[in-house]
């Protein structure tokens, strides 16, 4: 079976709309709040893991290379894998006070 190519016009064929373009809008560039003002919540998520606990961290504002480095940072404090999807900071294993104890002394305040 051939997979689909992404197109830039996702598909569209014809438009009687004259105003339309096939250019996608530009994404909205954040700009990464301060450490003291991220309000992050660390929790320990078993759900569709195969039973398996990961400490998950939310709630990152910001660019997407800040939070992919603080999330590389966590994962080589704690030694183990993770990931970065979707704005949300995934560690395997539970490592719930560690991150919190890290995450505060770094300058997130904010952190439960």
């Amino acid at each position: 079976m051939s997979k689909k190519k992404n197109t830039p016009g996702h598909g569209i064929v014809y438009s009687t709309d004259p105003n339309f373009s096939l250019e996608p809008e530009p994404e909205e560039v954040t700009d990464t709040l301060a450490p003291a003002e991220q309000i992050l919540r660390v929790t320990l998520d078993k759900k569709q893991r195969a039973g398996k606990v990961v400490t998950l961290i939310t709630g990152f504002i910001g660019k997407e290379e800040d939070i992919e480095k603080l999330g590389k940072e966590l994962k080589t404090k704690c030694g183990t894998g993770g990931s970065v999807k979707e704005g949300e900071i995934l560690i395997q294993g539970d490592y719930k006070e560690k991150v919190v104890k890290w995450l505060q002394d770094w300058g997130y305040k904010k952190t439960k």
